[in-house]
């Protein structure tokens, strides 16, 4: 991660608007710049972003008052405040040490805690929906193993089922060890739609190679489907939907798709047999563009 000065101005509005002390240095990730802090004896990180997607997210974490998420101490328009995970323990870690089924079971908890109604009026979300847009014409591009994304998803939309407040990017690196608080997310994105999908996310990490060992695809599918009570087949259909998606993604980015396109052709294969292959077009075709923010 890239480290920035604790002396940015975009920190010292919130460090004496809240009262804050800074708690170590600063850094920038794919979600904001963030800085350690401390709200009186309360161990806390203050997160700062310009991106709709991520306020939008603080919004839902609020929303959330702690009940699967970190607890907000405090936000406004591009600052978050929440408390900080402390606890030693890693999911990726977990994965690493060949403990794969305990980190899915965890993982699987959280989102049914995140997916669980509340009685208080839910955020703005955006409607799942809307994110698949880049897959249909991506589908129609390069066709193959994309035409399968696409056909899952359509027919899964055409058929919603279980509509919650989605988390949006469910994976090892976004649910941390709060010690006596528990396993609990951040950096939601906030959508609307079929809670199957939140759980597609976990088959592609926490990196390729973990995804990819030999029979942890169909051990995973199984775990997943009877923690989450998902019938195979649907959660396989939102395997291929998201793989095909986040697979459209990097090669807008200009990122190497290998990963999400292997984990599609696993659901499609579960799902009938037949995956189809990506053109080698898609390849020659995006080899030179590259845009920042990869997904």
């Amino acid at each position: 991660m890239e480290s920035v000065s604790t002396s940015e101005p975009m920190f010292d509005q919130y460090l004496k608007q809240w009262g804050l002390t800074i708690d170590g240095e600063a850094f920038v990730s794919l979600n904001g710049n963030l800085l350690p802090v401390r709200q009186g004896d309360t161990p806390a990180m203050l997160k700062i972003s310009q991106a709709p997607e991520e306020q939008a997210g603080s919004q839902l974490m609020a929303w959330w008052a702690g009940d699967g998420a970190a607890p907000v101490l405090a936000h406004a328009g591009e600052a978050l405040l929440m408390k900080r995970a402390l606890g030693s323990a890693s999911l990726a870690q977990m994965v690493a040490d060949g403990r794969d089924d305990e980190a899915t079971r965890i993982l699987c908890a959280v989102a049914a805690r995140l997916h669980a109604p509340r009685s208080t009026p839910r955020p703005a979300l955006v409607p799942l929906e809307q994110w698949f847009d880049a897959l249909w014409s991506a589908a129609a591009t390069y066709g193959g193993v994309l035409e399968h994304s696409a056909k899952a998803a359509r027919a899964l939309f055409a058929a919603p089922q279980d509509a919650a407040v989605l988390h949006g990017d469910i994976h090892h690196g976004n649910v941390l060890d709060f010690g006596p608080a528990g396993w609990l997310a951040i950096d939601p994105k906030g959508l609307y739609g079929e809670r199957g999908f939140d759980f597609a996310n976990i088959l592609c990490n926490p990196d390729d190679a973990s995804a990819q060992a030999p029979g942890r695809f169909p051990r995973r599918i199984a775990i997943i489907s009877q923690a989450a009570g998902i019938e195979r087949h649907r959660l396989l259909q939102w395997v291929l939907a998201w793989a095909g998606l986040s697979a459209t993604w990097m090669i807008e980015d200009g990122a190497e798709p290998g990963g999400r396109l292997a984990l599609a052709r696993l659901a499609a294969s579960a799902l009938d047999g037949s995956a189809g292959v990506l053109t080698e077009a898609l390849y020659v075709r995006r080899r030179s563009r590259v845009t920042p923010g990869l997904r």
